[in-house]
């Protein structure tokens, strides 16, 4: 260990752009062995390591980087596994740079270990050697209904499972996953990575019900009456508006519409052909890590240029750094500092091009960000053949919420003990985004696992 006056950070190899943006495959490679241990070696075993406290599953980092400077590859596997429901997908999608690498002490003039790399070198390298989680089987007579697949549902059914008891999960579509299957394209997280994992769940008892939306296909009342406790996990998927003329344009897009219809192209099944934009001319709004995502999928999809127009600068982006990076290696053109006003539209309502005034940051606010001021006489205009709105996401409220006393907050939030992750009914639990609003991956997975913690101490006690 310690290594880092010897060894420099390392990055996971990419594929050159050129052959990348011909198709939608994962763009980094797996470290090998030698690297993932090179690069273990590096950390100091900090006494209080940021790493992870950082992590919001506050994963055994430190301990699995040292198993693997010590060629231990199963104690590795199974810390990673321990507090991660999936560490593999975590690996490749989680905005490492704000969390635990933004945190190790190492970026302090040495750069930060590798550690979301060497995350999916464990678990990738673990499953290759034959290891796997392991689960108890159903222990007991208790049964718990999940709603929604997503990363909060399947980290929910995974903690669920490991405690004995019996998961139905219900998904509306045809294939589980929620926002790891439809929302997160191939080239950060190839869909066979997700279908292992909800096939070692099934392995593990999980009752999958797919093509089924609670509230409509099946009443909440046959699901509560059929099990001792509800989890609803059902994400956030509602594009929030700009409140700008234009925007509802025929020709202008929600982004996770757009990423859901070319991953169903993806899977080779039905899309909306309307969502082809080769040759065209796509301007993105917004800077988050979905804009990076429609942004790169337009590039493979053969726009002929693509665009994002963010209001504030490049270090104020909400997205990672490293999908930043990506986008702009693969020829993304990026307009900060630009406020967009108004779409511009043709004599047949369709929208033509997107106009914009410049922006400047000003003092801070309440929360210590600048604000953003936008220049008098400064307005311009970019063309556009397709624009994509990506502002970020609300949750779409079920109805059954408010029919069975589930309260929500002003913008559609479903209302929790914070504690406990119990709605204001009693039985019925609920977290990832239809809790928090649209976040990240890893604080899904960390709602799932605590809720259904709280779920097992609640039914077994």
């Amino acid at each position: 260990m310690r290594e880092f006056l010897t060894t420099d950070r390392l990055e996971p190899a990419k594929r050159l752009v050129v052959e990348r943006t011909k198709d939608f495959g994962e763009i980094y490679e797996v470290f090998d062995r030698d690297d993932a241990k090179s690069q273990s070696e590096r950390c100091i075993q900090c006494g209080d390591p940021f790493c992870l406290s950082k992590c919001p599953l506050h994963n055994y980092i430190p301990q699995w980087l040292k198993s693997i400077a010590e060629k231990d590859l199963d104690f590795a596997f199974k810390l990673s596994n321990e507090p991660s429901p999936f560490p593999e997908v975590m690996g490749r999608v989680c905005p490492h740079d704000r969390l635990c690498e933004g945190d190790c002490t190492l970026n302090d003039g040495h750069g930060a270990i590798t550690i979301g790399s060497i995350e999916t070198h464990i678990t990738e390298t673990g499953f290759k050697a034959g290891l796997k989680p392991q689960f108890p089987g159903v222990t007991t007579d208790k049964k718990v209904a999940i709603i929604g697949s997503g990363p909060a549902g399947l980290s929910a059914a995974t903690y669920l499972l490991r405690s004995g008891i019996a998961v139905t999960m219900y998904e509306t579509a045809d294939r589980a996953g929620g926002l790891l299957t439809y929302g997160i394209p191939n080239f950060k997280l190839d869909k066979k990575i997700v279908e292992r994992r909800i096939s070692l769940l099934e392995e593990a008892g999980l009752k999958l019900v797919l093509n089924t939306t609670v509230g409509k296909d099946i009443t909440f009342e046959e699901v509560a009456d059929a099990h001792d406790a509800i989890f609803i996990g059902v994400g956030a998927t509602k594009g929030k508006s700009a409140g700008i003329v234009g925007e509802n344009a025929p020709n202008v897009y929600p982004a996770m519409e757009y990423l859901t219809s070319i991953q169903r192209k993806n899977f080779k099944i039905s899309y909306d052909k309307k969502y082809d934009f080769k040759d065209m001319n796509v301007v993105v709004i917004g800077g988050g890590d979905t804009a990076m995502d429609c942004l790169r999928t337009a590039k493979r999809e053969g726009a002929r240029s693509v665009t994002c127009l963010y209001r504030r600068d490049e270090k104020n982006m909400p997205g990672s750094r490293k999908e930043y990076k990506n986008a702009m290696e693969e020829g993304v053109d990026f307009v900060f500092l630009a406020a967009p006003k108004e779409i511009v539209l043709d004599e047949n309502g369709n929208a033509i091009a997107v106009e914009a005034t410049k922006t400047q940051l000003g003092a801070k606010d309440e929360s210590g960000r600048q604000k953003m001021e936008e220049i008098k006489g400064s307005e311009f205009r970019v063309n556009a053949d397709i624009v994509i709105m990506s502002l970020g996401f609300d949750p779409v409220v079920p109805s059954f919420l408010a029919e069975n006393g589930i309260e929500t907050n002003g913008w559609g939030g479903i209302i929790i003990n914070e504690e406990t992750y119990e709605t204001s009914t009693a039985g019925i639990y609920a977290g990832g985004d239809c809790f928090r609003g649209a976040d990240l991956v890893v604080t899904a997975a960390l709602d799932g696992r605590e809720a259904a913690r709280s779920i097992s101490h609640s039914l077994l006690k």
